[in-house]
């Protein structure tokens, strides 16, 4: 498989993050490009974005990455006809709580979580990494982990990243898409329930594929080689079936 994988990082830590798993994707015989999280609320940025995606085979996104892939999939979709494969990792297509979709943060934390950034960002910061590594038990051994690739970030993206995550609402895109999706939980994820998993699964849609691994929030970080032995097995699935 000569694919050509697009892959973006969640909110606060950069994209180095997935540079493990970049690497171990490209191990697997794929071509990887890293992007940072960017404002899918703006519509020339969102346009500029779209435009550069649809050159990718497969879209990959963690955490908030994976409401952005979403958004590119369903854009190159209408704009171009063309059907992405989706692959989502530890990502809530709704990160808040409403009537609808109730497996999310609840309104209340997400505003105190705001708030606490805007009042001092790196404390903030530091709190939230925590959470990602949250859950099992190598939580403090991966925060050390964590904290050696976390790269200073842009305030204005990480805002314009934390009104993403307070605004988009991805599941109607993951009803209607008609394109090959996999979405990936882990079940000790301190951010993402594992309960996802299950309300996309029960959306009953022909080429949506979920799978429940364990691990915290941060599963693509550290479990990056058998992350990328799924990836590898359901796209040459998808290649087998496509013949």
């Amino acid at each position: 498989m000569n694919q050509h994988i697009l892959l973006i990082t969640g909110w606060g830590g950069g994209s180095k993050l997935l540079t493990p798993l970049q690497q171990a994707l490209i191990g697997q015989g794929f071509s990887v490009e890293l992007w940072n999280i960017f404002d899918a609320l703006n519509k020339d940025v969102l346009a500029q974005k779209v435009e550069q995606a649809k050159q990718f085979d497969v879209i990959i996104g963690w955490s908030l990455g994976g409401q952005l892939a979403t958004i590119l999939v369903d854009a190159i979709q209408k704009q171009y006809q063309q059907k992405k494969v989706l692959i989502t990792l530890g990502s809530n297509p709704c990160f808040v709580a409403n009537q609808d979709w109730s497996a999310a943060m609840d309104q209340m934390s997400f505003q105190h979580f705001k708030q606490s950034f805007q009042q001092d960002a790196i404390a903030t910061l530091k709190k939230f990494g925590f959470m990602v590594c949250q859950g099992t038990d190598s939580t403090k051994q991966d925060f050390v982990t964590l904290q050696s690739l976390i790269q200073a970030q842009n305030l204005d993206v990480l805002h314009a990243g934390l009104s993403c995550l307070e605004k988009l609402n991805n599941v109607s895109i993951l009803k209607n898409y008609s394109g090959y999706q996999y979405h990936v939980f882990a079940k000790q994820d301190y951010l993402v329930s594992y309960k996802v998993e299950r309300l996309l699964r029960n959306l009953a849609v022909e080429f949506l594929q979920t799978e429940l691994v364990s691990g915290s929030h941060g599963f693509p970080l550290f479990d990056a080689e058998s992350i990328s032995c799924k990836i590898y097995q359901y796209l040459k699935k998808i290649e087998q079936i496509s013949v």
